[in-house]
This record gives structure tokens, sequence and C-alpha cells, in this order.
């Protein structure tokens, strides 16, 4: 275990100064690895303009690097729990940080997918990790309410920022950037690392094998199911390979079920979805994702395509969204502690699904940029109230032993269900084969009813998993 942390995980005093250094360091790491799931989309076209490659094969620069970055998350999470936090944890930001650098410097198209993936891997390896360093440091209670949305804001930020910087650094350093800038942060927190978290013992000892069947289908299943939602769409795509894919991936789930229930050493313990309040709240997480992740695109799209506005000016009129979810960082510990973690999933819910509402009018009315600012508060007001208090009740009760399996299911929920979510919402939405009507209106639409869905799925969550934490 990590010094100072008692095996109960439940200490009573304020964390420690080096626990605050800790999280600031992490946190650093959260921030690139979240600008990496969104600082691409605005680039894209400068991209795809020097590789001669068109939109279709671009998009899954963008797809690559969430599934297989969410795919590999819990596999993530069960190195934490056998081999302790840290070495999972330079690991995975040594191999993202080299990616990164392979990215940015990469000679042809085929080459950045590849390091694309291979982001994606550092990523799933590394962030389990720190997300359980940082339970593990905190105790239980209104300490880790704090931490968590901290942690949460970042990764907030992180995502919204993207696709500022990726406006700022295209217009004027070249798309390259957008990966080299993240190199020398990365190798600063390696260092932090060394220097802050003392070596820890695994939760098991003895020598297991990992369960890479339970990985692979894992992986395969997501992206399988996001295939068969993009390409369903497109008229120039055999049908029959889209219903393939969408088979493939129903046998993968079946498939990662039945390894998952007769492995020794399973990647995830089916027992662990015992609890109903976990299982609810990775479920919400991945609705709310999708909408979250749908909510980025739809912006981009309006922004460039109806309203005319480059990169530059797309990726600075999103900065308010950052400022409204840093401000409100600020505010979602003492109201989570005062309402309960389920009362601020549900108000998170209810904000998003009014923001995907606002997106659906503003679509059909055709108007400017500034009405998306009310969308960006309400997105924000959906992000920091939704994704902590989910994350808090994903990892409540946690102990050192299945800390990383909590910390990579839920993040795991978090990125599948936001690239699920933008495949299906988008995906239906902006097909060329579907025209019914509004592409804005259709997205936010499915987006506003899988928020609908989640909201029934909380509200039935069982109150005594959902309390609010502790005082200090």
């Amino acid at each position: 275990m990590l010094s100072g942390i008692s095996s109960s995980n439940r200490g009573i005093g304020p964390a420690p100064v080096r626990a605050w250094l800790v999280l600031c360091a992490l946190s650093m790491l959260q921030f690139f690895i979240a600008v990496d799931v969104t600082v691409v989309n605005i680039a894209l076209p400068s991209i795809g303009a020097d590789f001669d490659v068109e939109g279709h094969s671009l998009t899954w620069v963008v797809v690559g690097y969430t599934i297989t970055g969410g795919g590999l998350l819990m596999l993530g999470g069960r190195l934490g729990d056998l081999f302790g936090r840290r070495p999972p944890l330079l690991i995975g930001m040594a191999l993202f940080g080299a990616a990164s650098l392979l990215a940015g410097l990469a000679p042809a198209f085929p080459v950045l997918v590849a390091a694309r993936l291979l982001q994606g891997a550092g990523e799933a390896v590394a962030l389990p990790a720190a997300m359980a360093t940082i339970v593990m440091l905190f105790p239980e209670g209104s300490q880790r309410a704090r931490a968590l949305s901290v942690w949460a804001a970042v990764a907030s930020c992180g995502l919204v920022l993207g696709f500022a910087l990726s406006g700022i650094i295209t217009a004027q350093l070249g798309w390259r950037w957008i990966f080299l800038i993240s190199v020398p942060f990365i190798l600063a927190v390696i260092v932090a690392v060394l220097v802050l978290i003392p070596a820890d013992r695994p939760s098991s000892r003895d020598r297991v094998r990992l369960d890479l069947p339970g990985s692979f289908l894992l992986t395969a299943c997501p992206l399988l199911f996001v295939y068969a939602a993009v390409e369903v769409g497109d008229p120039g795509t055999t049908p029959w390979l889209s219903v393939a894919a969408l088979v493939g991936s129903m046998l993968a789930a079946v498939g990662f079920v039945r390894v998952e229930s007769r492995s020794p050493n399973p990647l995830v313990p089916l027992a662990f979805f015992a609890d109903r309040a976990r299982l609810r709240a990775n479920l919400t997480t991945m609705l709310l994702s999708g909408a979250l992740s749908t909510s980025f695109l739809l912006f981009t799209f309006y922004l460039q395509d109806r309203l005319g506005i480059g990169p530059l000016g797309a990726g600075l009129t999103m900065l308010p969204l950052a400022v409204a979810l840093i401000a409100a960082s600020g505010l979602i510990p003492r109201l989570l502690g005062r309402w309960g973690a389920r009362a601020c999933v549900l108000i998170g819910l209810a904000a998003a699904a009014g923001a995907m509402a606002v997106v659906a009018v503003v679509g059909v009315m055709g108007g400017g940029a500034a009405w998306l600012l009310p969308v960006m508060l309400l997105i924000a007001a959906g992000m920091g109230f939704g994704l902590v208090g989910l994350q808090y009740i994903a990892v409540s009760g946690t102990t050192d032993v299945d800390a990383g399996i909590a910390s990579g299911v839920q993040r795991a929920a978090d990125q599948l269900g936001g690239a699920a979510g933008v495949a299906v919402y988008v995906g239906l939405g902006f097909a060329p084969a579907l025209h019914a009507g509004d592409p804005f209106v259709i997205a936010a639409t499915l987006a506003v009813a899988g928020l609908a869905a989640g909201a029934v799925i909380m509200s039935r969550s069982p109150t005594s998993a959902t309390a609010q934490p502790r005082a200090e």
C-alpha cells in the first residue's frame, strides 16, 4: 500500500501536503490525456490535406484512440491491483509520451493511426493506476469528494480546451504540435511520480496470468459496434458489412461474459457488478458521456459548417465552456456533500438534456455563435454535477484490493460511452443515407433520450450507496 494509507481507507485527518502534490502531478497527466481525446477534431482537415486522406478515414484517428483506450482500461486497472500502482503508472505514461512523439513525427498516415492506438494503450495503463492512487491517498468523505472534483474538472477542461488548443496550435504552429507539445509535460509528471509516490506492494503476491482474451473481446466489442454505427448510414458502404460488424460486436460481448465467468483470474470479476449502485453509476456514465461528447462535435460542426467560422475562431469560441467548468469545480464538492451524490447526478443529467434541447432549437433557428453560450453553461453543469457524482458512487466502498478495478470500469464506461454516443447520435443524425430532418435535431433528440434513460436508471439506485460524503 502507499505510505501513510490505512487498509480501511477511512482516515479522518486532513490529507498530507504530499497527497495534494501527487494530485497536482497526476491531474497534469489527466489534462493532457483528456486533451488528446478532442485535440485532433479541429485539426483533422489539416491532417487530411498533408496525407491526402479523406474524411471517412480520418475519423479513425479519433475513434481508434478512444476505443483502444477505453477497451483496455480494465486491463490497466487489473495491472495496478496485481503489480502495484506505481509500475503501471510509469509504464503507461512512458508509452503515452513516446506515442505522442511518434504521432507528431509521423511520416505517413498509417503511422499516425498506429501512434494514436499506442496513445490509447498508454492511457489505459496509466489512468486507472493514477485514479486508484488518488482514491487511496484521500479518505472517503469530503476530502475524497474534493479530490475527485478536481480530477473531474481537470478532465472536463482538458476535453474542452482540446478544441481551443487545436485551433490555436494548428493555425500558428501546424497540426504536428498538437501531439508534440505534451511530451515535455509527460516527462515532468514521470519525474514527479518517481519523487513523490513511494513503491507500493501489489494486492496479490501470487503469480497470475492476465486475462488477455477478455481484454481482446472487450476492445473488439465497442470497436465493431462503432464501425457498424458509423458505416450504416454511408451509401457507399455495403450494408452487410455493417450487419456483420454488429453481429460480431454482440458475439464479442457474449464471449466476454463467458470468458470472465470461467477465467480463474478474470479481468473484471462478474461479482463486481453485484453492487447495484456501482452498476447503475457506470451505465449512467456511459449515457451521460455519450451526450457530452456529442455536444462537442455538434458545436464544432455548427460553428464551422453552419456559420463558416475558421479553426482558430471555432476553438476560441469554446473557451467559455472551460471557464464555466473551472468556476463550477469550486462549488460542486460543497453541494455534493449537502445534497448527496445521486441528487447531483440527476441535476447533471437534467442540465445536459436541457443543453441538447437548446442545440436542437439553435439548429432549427440558425442562430449565431452567441446562442451557444447557454448550451455551454448547461454542459458545464452537466459535466460537473453528473460526472463527479457518478465517480463518487462508482468508487465508494472500495479498498486497496479492488480500487483499480473500480477506477478502470468507471473510466472505461466514460470513454467507451463517449465513443458509442458519438457513433450512434452523430452517426445517425448526420448519415448521408438518412434525410429525415435536420441532423442537429436528430442527434440532439437521440442524446436526450439517452439522458432520460440515465435518469431512470439513477432514480432506482439504492439510496444507501449514494449518500452524501461525510463532512470533515
